[in-house]
């Protein structure tokens, strides 16, 4: 399917998704003022095509009040909202429409570069679907060398702008997380291979902020977090649903997370600097003490 209809679709569950409810007339009148519509309305006719297509696309059903206004909305949200594949498919297409759709404004709108990992990525899923073995090149920041393996692709993950895939070492038998933009001589092998039945790509990193999963179990952490920061975590939770404030005042809120703590973890707490402390447990406390002496010792020496 063509992707400027895919982006058609994406527009019209991105515009009755934000309005809530809204009637064929103010689509209309929103659909005249997009650069895809070329000056023409969406007919009547053309409109319910789109609506089956997209429920069939993207599991989604608009439907309709059939009283009043007749203004349509989405009976399904929690599709958008609870499912997070849909969801970033949502807003990544409408935010692309939107750019796209104001070109004009080129000079003031800044994006951030992001790592060419987009290259394998659809090789990756194609060889996830047909169950084959994938053969790469891969850098090690910390061996600092290049070597070649051939690995069986599980699951990739999406962040902070970068993709990372999860899969199966063949040689060491061993489930290992690569990064897509250390990949290079990247290709498909005729070996094929059975999906294990036991990995649950969600459950793989339940307790872990981030692409390392812990090895240990996960553990209550108490996070005391200075007023003002406490907007950022409660915005954006070190783990959605696992996350509770359990004390709040006009100086300071504790938060209590049960996680693994991984090295993405200590990375993100040293992130808000000064603003965060950890209460518990003490191991992850010493642990985070340890790497902000270290950092001290860089700069105590300073005039």
């Amino acid at each position: 399917m063509a992707t400027n209809q895919v982006n058609k679709y994406i527009w019209l569950v991105d515009t009755i998704h934000r309005a809530g409810k809204i009637s064929f007339e103010e689509i209309n009148k929103k659909w005249l003022r997009n650069d895809m519509s070329e000056g023409l309305e969406i007919p009547k006719r053309t409109f319910h095509k789109w609506r089956n297509a997209i429920e069939e696309m993207f599991g989604l059903i608009i439907e309709n009040e059939n009283c009043g206004e007749y203004r349509y909305f989405i009976e399904n949200e929690e599709e958008i909202t609870e499912n997070k594949l849909s969801s970033w498919m949502i807003d990544t297409i409408s935010t692309s429409n939107l750019l796209m759709n104001n070109t004009s404004m080129k000079d003031r709108i800044i994006l951030e570069n992001i790592p060419s990992g987009r290259t394998y990525l659809q090789e990756i899923i194609e060889a996830m679907k047909s169950d084959h073995k994938i053969a790469f090149t891969y850098y090690n920041y910390w061996r600092g060398d290049y070597r070649t393996h051939i690995v069986e692709p599980y699951c990739v993950k999406l962040f902070r702008q970068r993709w990372y895939m999860v899969g199966k070492l063949c040689d060491i038998n061993k489930i290992l997380v690569y990064s897509l933009d250390r990949m290079s001589d990247f290709s498909q092998t005729d070996q094929t291979f059975s999906f294990p039945d036991d990995f649950d790509a969600k459950l793989y990193f339940e307790n872990c902020f981030g692409v390392v999963p812990g090895n240990d179990k996960p553990q209550r952490i108490r996070i005391k977090t200075s007023a003002q920061q406490a907007n950022y975590i409660r915005a954006l939770p070190l783990k959605d649903g696992h996350q509770t404030e359990v004390e709040k005042n006009d100086t300071y809120s504790i938060f209590e997370v049960e996680l693994c703590t991984t090295f993405d973890l200590e990375q993100e707490i040293l992130w808000h600097g000064e603003s965060v402390e950890i209460l518990a447990p003490k191991s992850f406390r010493e642990a985070i003490a340890q790497r902000v002496k270290k950092m001290w010792d860089y700069y105590k020496d300073d005039k």
